[in-house]
């Protein structure tokens, strides 16, 4: 059976048929968690949305898309956006959404038209922000490493009633992880280069820059391609 070819432009009956399936399509969906980064106004990352939060944010003319396959320079409304999706349908089922009408794509940015605020947040205490804030330098031996060549320690070993938290946890290289052991620094003859402490509060793209699960369409956009 052929598929029925897509029309050439979208209707208003189109869009609002649209419209209704994309505000309204379940949590359930298996392209629900799917996430956007939203940009503010001065194109700074202030925020990850899901998929129907997204599109609730085109239909309301609050944000527009930033077209990740035609540059970084390339913004579309919601109209355009459903132009190119029929112009440029997408190619893998986890970069659109089956309307009542035809494919639209997912974005993977946008940029909102009001907002200029950045919020700042919290780092989120992880494997990857322990390395982020000792700059993936070993707190033992003060050499540089690959995230593959590091481990995290214990200051006070959890036998001995340490805890989970950035005061007590600190990156480490497999060679000193190992030699410390279940050990206090001083009783395996090792010192600390510095005290670890709990990170100032960061803008939020230094918080989604450390997130391993980040989207490549992202990185333009956070400051981290080398």
């Amino acid at each position: 059976m052929h598929q029925a070819a897509l029309p050439d432009k979208a209707t208003a009956a189109d869009e609002a048929a649209v419209e209704d399936d994309l505000l309204h399509f379940p949590a359930s969906h298996p392209l629900s968690s799917r996430r956007v980064l939203v940009l503010n106004r001065n194109w700074q990352a202030v925020n990850i949305v899901d998929v129907r939060r997204a599109f609730a944010l085109l239909f309301r003319e609050d944000a527009r898309v930033i077209d990740t396959d035609e540059g970084a320079n390339s913004i579309c409304d919601i109209e355009e956006w459903i132009e190119r999706s029929l112009r440029k349908p997408p190619q893998r089922e986890r970069d659109a959404l089956h309307t009542v009408r035809f494919p639209i794509r997912i974005p993977s940015v946008m940029i909102l038209d009001e907002y200029d605020r950045l919020p700042m947040k919290e780092p989120r205490l992880s494997r990857e922000g322990i390395f982020a804030r000792d700059t993936f330098t070993c707190q033992y031996c003060g050499r540089e490493h690959s995230e593959r060549d590091l481990n995290i320690d214990h200051v006070i070993p959890r036998e001995r009633g340490g805890r989970n938290t950035w005061e007590n946890l600190v990156t480490s290289c497999i060679a000193c992880n190992e030699r410390k052991a279940n050990r206090l620094p001083h009783e395996a003859g090792m010192r600390l280069l510095r005290r670890p402490r709990r990170p100032a509060r960061l803008p939020f793209s230094a918080c989604v820059a450390t997130d391993l699960r980040r989207s490549p369409d992202w990185e333009l956009f956070l400051g981290t391609l080398r």
